[in-house]
């Protein structure tokens, strides 16, 4: 591989230099229609030409080697996105250093817009995370206050409530997933009380919805990230829960597959030709559209949680017959930046 590198560096310096060569080729010829035309000896041609090309070839290899020298010291001015004009102004001419000191300064240029972009992006986050965490006070006030109404109207306002708190919680864990340093709790959790805390937050749409819980204890104990997996298993019943109108959701483990989870239910389905796209950002599918409850973000945040923590999700739809969630708890190589 070095050889390969040598040999295309020394064929840029030949081009480099093919004008010099040409005209000594040139001269040389020149030289030797004056001797035949002049009739004067040939082994004085023959020496003066070897005089000659001895002196251009140490021309070449001076050239060569201050050439090198430009040549590796641009590339690595390249790769480390800077250039110092100080380590290779005695291999440059006047107008390469020019260049150079161009190059710099729009590399300075980019450097500095550049930090002011990620500062402007720190200072919106921040905020939005200051705001998200400052919605949330209302939101409890609210929600305390609607459980002393006895109105009708207060079970409807408790499932908007839920919905705010579940658009709100899905903003802060989008914010976490997108700090590089954001923590991790790796210990062993007891699935049943994950599972049992998601249902109980749930529980209202479940009653409102008249929609069928199909779980027994599943007595099982894995190496996760309890609030993480929380979060998880909550988003995965939420979608659930908006896609199906009346039916059942079923939780339980695959007897097929080994510490496999599963979370089933008898809602819309999703279009064949939507279930490639399901995890990205954004994405809602034509059910998201027509339904217009889709923010596009909770598939896509629940594949990224699932390799924060190291497991993994699958999805699979019937159009018209349900959704079945698999989410595979055996551990996997984690991503921590992602």
């Amino acid at each position: 591989m070095a050889d390969k590198k040598k040999a295309g560096q020394f064929k840029l310096f030949l081009f480099a230099v093919r004008q010099q060569i040409f005209i000594f080729i040139v001269m040389a010829l020149v030289f030797a229609s004056i001797f035949i035309l002049n009739s004067l000896p040939f082994t004085l041609y023959l020496y003066s030409m070897e005089l000659g090309l001895f002196f251009f070839l140490i021309y070449l290899v001076i050239q060569y080697f201050r050439y090198k020298k430009r040549y590796e010291a641009i590339v690595l001015a390249g790769e480390a996105h800077s250039v110092n004009i100080d380590d290779i102004a005695s291999a440059t001419d006047p107008a390469d250093q020019l260049y150079l000191e161009k190059i710099s300064e729009l590399q300075q240029t980019i450097r500095d817009m550049s930090n002011q972009h990620a500062e402007r992006q720190a200072d919106q986050l921040d905020y939005f995370t200051l705001w998200l965490h400052q919605i949330k006070t209302p939101l409890s006030a609210i929600s305390l206050l609607n459980q002393s109404d006895t109105r009708s109207e207060s079970k409807k306002i408790a499932q908007e409530i839920l919905r705010l708190e579940d658009y709100t919680h899905m903003a802060l864990n989008y914010v976490k997933l997108e700090e590089t340093g954001s923590e991790m709790d790796l210990s062993e959790v007891d699935l049943d009380s994950v599972i049992k805390r998601a249902v109980k937050k749930y529980s209202i749409l479940f009653i409102h919805k008249s929609i069928k819980l199909n779980y027994q204890p599943l007595d099982t104990k894995i190496l996760s990230d309890g609030q993480w997996l929380q979060t998880l298993i909550e988003q995965i019943l939420s979608n659930s829960l908006k896609y199906t109108a009346s039916g059942s959701i079923s939780i339980y483990l695959d007897h097929e597959k080994e510490q496999t989870l599963i979370i089933e239910d008898t809602g819309v389905g999703i279009r064949k030709e939507d279930l490639p796209k399901i995890f990205n950002k954004g994405y809602s599918g034509l059910n998201g559209r027509l339904h217009e409850k889709s923010t596009g973000l909770g598939l896509f945040l629940s594949r990224k949680i699932c390799k924060r923590i190291g497991h993994e999700l699958t999805i699979e739809s019937e159009l018209g017959k349900g959704t079945r969630a698999a989410v595979y708890l055996g551990r996997e190589e984690m991503t921590v930046f992602d």
